[in-house]
């Protein structure tokens, strides 16, 4: 009865040695960081990233595709996701509302057009047309007001309307628009199909112009403030990854477009070197919401912007 006694024990003994032997051998379970986006070029940086930290060991990275902005703002807003690459204007006004978000890098520079239709001669000729755009609260609707403010105009000269930007080309086709500005590849394929063409380029009127930026959740970053910092590096290095090969490829794969000279159409607008948010580009961009009235109390660079974790 001893010897079955000792030999219990020292079973137990060896599993417990075993167990904590396992355990400090055991690797840290990996952390996923959940980022909603929108199938469109100015979310490819992020995309890119999902990439390139596919089999990392540390930080796995789940997209999470919506077909709307409202619909994407409600998963963000709500702490369905940790972060979204966002129309910048939406996300101030969130956090304007209390919303625990953060602005940590730009989703791209440049990459918008105001695209009309070929009966357009100049700026001046947008009085009394119907120009879409796709929110309110979006730098297309600011470059929209500067082109207007260029020729001298102001909104109430022109018949502005929010839609979906897929229907866009085909609206201004169908000659139910004159015009639009959105998000690309949508601009260029309303060039691409003969419907219109590009009457102003958002560095034209806007020059280091702020649309799109990656945000993430404040309960994230205090959570996971590591994991933060290395996504928010990572994201960075992958804007600078996007040399032309490497952006076709990415929206190929990530944005359903198929047609080459929509993309190549498209990709000569926008670039993904150097995201950082400046406080210079920001009080801009800040100062033009107020001017158009998208907000009169957006957040402050301090409150709202993280260039350094």
């Amino acid at each position: 009865m001893k010897k079955h006694l000792l030999l219990l024990s020292l079973l137990i003994v060896t599993a417990l040695a075993l167990a904590g032997c396992g355990s400090a051998n055991a690797k840290e379970p990996k952390e996923t960081v959940k980022i909603a986006y929108l199938p469109i070029t100015h979310s490819l940086a992020a995309l890119e990233e999902a990439d390139e930290f596919e089999g990392n060991d540390q930080i796995g990275i789940e997209l999470v595709k919506y077909g709307s902005w409202p619909e994407l703002l409600d998963a963000l807003n709500s702490g369905q996701v940790d972060g979204a690459s966002v129309l910048i204007e939406l996300a101030m006004k969130s956090k304007a509302e209390g919303v625990g978000i953060k602005a940590v890098a730009l989703g791209h520079k440049d990459g918008n057009v105001i695209v009309v239709s070929n009966d357009v001669k100049d700026g001046a000729d947008l009085k009394g047309r119907t120009i879409a755009i796709p929110h309110r609260q979006s730098s297309h609707n600011i470059l929209v007001n500067d082109a207007l403010s260029r020729n001298g105009l102001t909104t109430s000269d022109i018949n502005v309307v929010e839609l979906a930007p897929t229907e866009m080309p085909s609206a201004l086709a169908a000659g139910t628009i004159d015009g639009y500005c959105v998000a690309e590849p949508f601009g260029a394929m309303g060039v691409s199909i003969g419907a219109g063409k590009v009457l102003y380029t958002s560095e034209e009127l806007w020059e280091n112009s702020v649309c799109c930026a990656l945000v993430l959740t404040d309960k994230f970053i205090e959570n996971h403030p590591d994991t933060a910092k290395a996504f928010v590096e990572g994201y960075k290095t992958a804007g600078n990854n996007l040399d032309p090969e490497t952006t076709k490829a990415v929206a190929k794969k990530y944005l359903n477009q198929k047609d080459e000279e929509v993309l190549d159409i498209s990709l000569k607008w926008i670039s993904y070197d150097d995201l950082a948010i400046t406080e210079e580009q920001y009080n801009e961009l800040a100062k033009k919401v107020k001017a158009y009235g998208l907000s009169d109390n957006p957040p402050a660079y301090a409150d709202f912007v993280i260039n350094d974790f």
